[in-house]
């Protein structure tokens, strides 16, 4: 690997760590309590970026940080509902799927409903816009 190339993946990597620690503090100041998972990477683990909880609701969420648009593959939004399926042992009802994207210094969230995932209608890519509403409220903690 070139020179150029390593300090590029680390710049890269840098910047996702840099948003999943900003979106704990986010959270913390919300209410939750959070953490960011360490070892989340692009492996088969089916673990999130952050994982968060506040009263009997827990969250997993996958952070990308971007200028004007950020892509989540399908993979990525699988391993969330896999984790909160297979390690998380409360109703679906209290468990939160979330998309998160960090466009400069705005964040919207997008929650991924379980029918979707169920019914293995999940899409190739989730695509969120600097300029698109999310459907998550951070202060409620529930689709809005």
């Amino acid at each position: 690997m070139r020179k150029v190339d390593a300090d590029s993946i680390r710049r890269w990597r840098r910047r996702g760590f840099y948003s999943e620690s900003v979106l704990v503090k986010l959270l913390e100041k919300h209410g939750y309590k959070a953490v960011r998972v360490p070892v989340s990477n692009p492996s088969a683990n089916p673990l999130p970026d952050v994982i968060a909880r506040r009263e009997l609701h827990v969250y997993a969420f996958e952070v990308k940080n971007a200028s004007y648009y950020a892509y989540f593959p399908r993979s990525q939004i699988d391993k969330l509902f896999r984790f909160l399926d297979e390690l998380v042992p409360i109703p679906k009802q209290y468990k939160h799927s979330v998309l998160a994207a960090h466009l400069g210094k705005k964040w919207i969230f997008k929650e991924v409903p379980w029918s979707v995932w169920e019914k293995g209608k999940l899409p190739e890519k989730a695509r969120i816009l600097k300029r698109d509403r999310g459907n998550f409220n951070l202060k409620t903690g529930h689709k809005t």
